[in-house]
């Protein structure tokens, strides 16, 4: 007997949306959609353990969109983010569903203000770092007095970036009646005081799956400390030339394209894919990949996926993930067929709490030690831990 999967509509999304998603060939939510989804759509405060790469942005999008009307203030909501890549493409997801409905754009440092300035005026939904946003705030930009949503994703990297008197300093700005929505890919103590303070009462969800320890048993895995200045050179020294092919994993397209740039400056070979590139050129791509052509490949998750190579000898963590399946899923194209590979993790001082946690629930605790990086203890705000999809959590207000 086969079991019938939740469907969008299910869980409350209207219709116009899920036609939409359907058109982009989304037509079963994630499981983090899943768990989050009815709770946010009924306007409930959301706190959730949720990894990048797990769906997250469509479980605080779709309520959003739906919440929004022509009456909706400006700015309506505010997403915060931790890195001008992630604000480029929670701004992607959400155009990709809203097409032209929806006035939405993002503000980040890097870039001159004039562009920004001008889009944040008469945007709906702003995505922003917390740097940005509090000096255009600062200056009478924008008006943050009649938000209605708030969300946070991937608070624990803002903390670890420095980022909490920003995050104060704007959400000093914000109305209490907001509705807040609350994403972390850890739970630790910090984490947990900056959740309850900035959140009312949270419906609290976690997804954790289950990892395949058979997917890392036949790899060597390694753990480098690395500054941002040493972090090219150190990867092309561990790699050599004794080896085959190499795939290289950045966390966004934009960081795919900033080290394929790097690279190619210095003279060095390489191809890219991810997901704005054509099939044809994925096509042509992998073909000379697969021939040995060109021997090195940097890709985001998304693009990787269905990748079957048996000859890819070194996978690099150029980008660690954030949470234990995606390790595994990126280190699992290598080490096939019986063979040995290696996987490679780079990791910036302000990632090692982050990676250390990940090292210990994939059992890799000594050669994350080996490298002279802190192991620090994990401190769960909540002992309870779901595997798989648990039942709705609702009327928890």
């Amino acid at each position: 007997m086969t079991e019938t999967q939740t469907t969008f509509a299910d869980l409350g999304v209207e219709q116009r949306f899920v036609d939409r998603l359907a058109d982009q060939g989304i037509t079963h939510p994630f499981p983090i959609q899943q768990i989050v989804l009815q709770d946010a759509l009924a306007g409930r405060d959301v706190l959730a353990k949720s990894p990048t790469g797990s769906g997250k942005t469509l479980a605080f999008a779709i309520p959003i969109m739906q919440r929004l009307t022509d009456d909706s203030p400006t700015p309506a909501a505010l997403i915060l983010v931790p890195t001008r890549e992630l604000a480029a493409q929670v701004m992607d997801e959400f155009r990709m569903i809203a097409g032209s409905d929806l006035d939405i754009t993002a503000v980040y440092g890097g870039v001159k203000y004039g562009g920004q300035e001008k889009a944040v005026r008469h945007a709906r939904v702003i995505v922003a770092t917390p740097g940005r946003l509090e000096d255009l705030a600062d200056r009478g930009i924008v008006d943050l007095s009649g938000l209605e949503v708030l969300v946070l994703d991937e608070a624990d990297r803002m903390l670890d970036m420095g980022f909490l008197p920003q995050v104060n300093a704007i959400v000093r700005r914000l109305p209490e009646d907001r509705h807040t929505m609350f994403f972390s890919a850890t739970l630790d103590k910090r984490v947990g005081r900056m959740a309850q303070r900035l959140t009312n009462e949270p419906v609290q969800h976690e997804f954790e799956p289950e990892i395949d320890p058979d997917e890392i048993g036949n790899i060597e895995h390694r753990f480098i400390k690395v500054t941002r200045g040493s972090k090219l050179n150190t990867m092309l020294t561990e790699l050599g030339s004794d080896r085959g092919l190499a795939l290289v994993f950045c966390r966004t397209k934009r960081g795919v394209d900033d080290l394929l740039d790097e690279m190619a400056r210095e003279g060095h070979e390489v191809v890219a894919l991810h997901g704005d590139m054509p099939q044809s050129v994925r096509e042509r791509t992998l073909a000379n990949f697969d021939r040995g052509k060109v021997d090195i490949l940097i890709a985001t998750d998304v693009a990787a996926r269905g990748l079957d190579l048996d000859d890819i000898t070194h996978v690099v963590n150029y980008d660690p993930p954030d949470e234990a399946t995606s390790y595994t899923h990126r280190v699992g194209r290598t080490g096939r067929a019986g063979r040995t590979g290696t996987a490679i993790t780079l990791v910036l001082d302000d990632e090692q709490r982050k990676v250390g946690l990940l090292a210990r629930r994939l059992g890799l605790t000594d050669q994350f030690a080996a490298a002279g990086l802190k192991m620090m203890a994990p401190r769960l705000l909540y002992r309870s831990r779901h595997r798989g999809l648990p039942p709705r959590r609702g009327g928890r207000r």
